[in-house]
């Protein structure tokens, strides 16, 4: 497990650096963060005024701490609330949060704050991104999955009918404030899937801290030290990866491990949440990954043997087959994979494996590979 965390923000707050030049910006991992992000506003920019973009759900578990912590320090603010869930990530829910932007008369200067989950997070950032042609935005990430992955990196958007986050801006936050504290407000099924993600940076490039997960699991599903450590391992390994290639010209895509067979799942449920959500389609997508690579002799059996059982331990899914509903059928999930943004030239591209800790960017993937792939895991 790579580690060098940095605690100088004190007491157990771990800061961890995305160093992108003027775009630089910490990523603030520990209990209790939320009820302090009044006075991080306005030392980052003193008379700003605030739209708070958050969900239902979220707004009703943390809205308040938010409110309050703003209003304590003078921070005027909106709030602007949006459905739950991924069908928020669209062009109808953007219309709208751009509107009440625009009706609050926000400029330029002020900031945006996305308190929610990995939907919230796409939404709120790609309004800022278009917002006037560009305002800052400050990410309050309260899903594990969001704390570890979206909203670090500056991916932002929304889905298209045609696939997911096919629209979409690179757009950098000043800031990501992880609460872990409100984790504790996240089902079984949530968390679980925010741990997928976390998963995956050891299946990337970093086998160590895979054994060391498979060692803690336990420990960070109790929300014990190791959950902390985690998260800040995650946010250091994407951070390392981004800073190197912000705009996924190369290494960055690396970070898709798992993603374009999830996306297909995704997109072939129609991003039903109570049949699947995001964690849990890049779980099976991983295991479709180490176990498409191990087809083509590319890793051995017993690496996704181990990574399954891994997951499962976790209360992940890991095939096609434990979607609830319609089996998805193969073809379908081809159509939505020649979709990925991925897809260059008309050419597949996928991150395969050589094992555990060991994978690379496959390009030009074999259609017919990728079909006959497809035909047999939808059986299992």
């Amino acid at each position: 497990m790579k580690t060098g965390n940095d605690r100088a923000v004190g007491g157990d707050t771990i800061r961890v650096a995305v160093d992108l030049g003027e775009r630089s910006y910490p990523i603030l991992i520990g209990a209790d963060l939320l009820s302090g992000i009044g006075g991080r506003v306005r030392d980052l920019r003193p008379g700003a005024r605030c739209a708070i973009v958050s969900d239902e759900t979220v707004a009703a578990l943390h809205g308040g701490t938010v409110r309050d912590s703003l209003a304590a320090a003078g921070v005027e603010f909106v709030e602007i609330t949006v459905p739950a869930g991924e069908k928020s990530k669209s062009h109808r829910v953007l219309e709208g949060v751009l509107s009440q932007l625009l009706d609050a008369r926000l400029e330029r200067s002020d900031l945006v704050l996305a308190l929610g989950g990995g939907v919230v997070g796409d939404l709120a950032g790609f309004a800022a991104a278009i917002y006037k042609r560009g305002m800052d935005f400050i990410q309050l990430p309260t899903t594990l999955l969001a704390q570890v992955d979206s909203s670090v990196g500056g991916k932002t958007g929304i889905n298209a009918a045609q696939g997911k986050n096919l629209i979409g801006s690179f757009h950098q936050p000043i800031l990501v404030l992880a609460d872990t504290g409100v984790l504790k407000t996240l089902s079984k099924r949530e968390f679980a899937a925010g741990y997928a993600e976390v998963a995956k940076y050891g299946l990337i490039d970093d086998a160590a801290f895979f054994s060391w997960l498979e060692a803690k699991r336990e420990e960070i599903f109790a929300h014990g030290p190791a959950l902390a450590e985690a998260i800040a391992a995650s946010c250091r390994a994407k951070a390392r990866i981004v800073s190197m290639d912000e705009r996924e010209g190369s290494v960055r895509a690396l970070l898709n491990l798992g993603h374009t067979f999830g996306h297909a799942l995704e997109g072939f449920v129609q991003y039903d949440a109570s049949r699947l959500i995001h964690g849990e389609a890049v779980a099976i997508g991983m295991a479709q990954a180490h176990r498409f690579s191990n087809r083509m002799n590319l890793a051995s059996g017993d690496d996704a043997a181990r990574v399954e059982a891994h997951l499962v331990a976790a209360g992940l899914p890991v095939t096609v087959g434990a979607i609830p509903g319609d089996a998805p059928e193969a073809a379908a999930l081809f159509d939505f994979i020649t979709q990925d943004k991925k897809v260059s030239g008309g050419k597949l591209t996928f991150i395969l494996t050589k094992g555990i800790g060991r994978s690379y960017i496959a390009r030009d993937v074999p259609p017919d590979e990728v079909k006959a792939f497809l035909e047999e895991d939808c059986r299992r």
